[in-house]
């Protein structure tokens, strides 16, 4: 409000819980009735993984199915019933370069981003007769947010004991306008990252193989960091 010329009633800010999804239509139906119109939806509620596959109880990965992708498609489908209607919209969903890669330490955040990719990519081909409906995935690599202070761990009751220095990382508001050039744009797909991830998302892309082991090498690294207490990505920003 203080640098825009946006009004009190240009704002509606509704508390959401992803994994209630009995909620979700009638929070649709809240910003409809305030606005009148949804032009945009962007999904970007999600938590990321910290924890060998070996090490983690099953109902961890129960959650992060819930709340990264059923929650996220559930109020997908109320958003898309109304822009359907009015044959117009955008659907931004952030995605990871996770959904392109797999990764140590986020088997199960991996997973959730797969399926998104997946979803999102078939909801497309399902819209042809909507042109003007865009499904738009974005795929940030490392950022800087708090998602690494809320990660799930080996079980739903821990949390991470040392997030370690996130400076490396893409700032938050180059990720925040390249998402927003991405949308304006309507881009089916964005990568958003630094090297070295962005350069391992073109090798998992175009040749497998050499991506299958370059992971190999970085995993190893990556697992000593989380175990020495440091952030999991740190030395590769080097």
């Amino acid at each position: 409000l203080e640098i825009s010329h946006l009004s009190e009633k240009d704002i509606l800010v509704l508390r959401l819980d992803l994994t209630d999804r009995s909620s979700h239509e009638a929070a649709t139906n809240s910003v409809l009735k305030h606005f009148g119109k949804i032009d945009v939806l962007v999904n970007n509620g999600g938590r990321s993984q910290r924890s060998l596959f070996v090490d983690t109880n099953l109902d961890v990965y129960t959650a992060i199915i819930e709340l990264n992708y059923l929650g996220t498609i559930s109020l997908t489908k109320h958003v898309l019933n109304h822009m359907i209607q009015r044959k117009k919209g955008k659907i931004v969903t952030v995605s990871s370069v996770m959904g392109i890669m797999g990764a140590p330490l986020a088997s199960g955040y991996c997973a959730s981003k797969h399926a998104l990719q997946g979803f999102f990519n078939s909801l497309r081909t399902e819209l042809t007769d909507y042109p003007e409906i865009s499904i738009i995935n974005i795929c940030p690599g490392p950022v800087q947010s708090k998602i690494i202070q809320n990660v799930f761990t080996e079980n739903l009751a821990k949390s991470l004991e040392n997030s370690g220095d996130q400076s490396h990382k893409m700032p938050t508001d180059r990720c925040v306008r390249l998402t927003l050039v991405s949308t304006a744009n309507d881009l089916k797909e964005a990568w958003i990252s630094d090297h070295p991830y962005l350069a391992v998302c073109y090798l998992w892309q175009y040749a497998p193989t050499w991506a299958w082991w370059l992971m190999n090498r970085m995993g190893k690294r990556r697992i000593q960091n989380f175990k020495s207490g440091v952030d999991a990505d740190a030395s590769y920003s080097r």
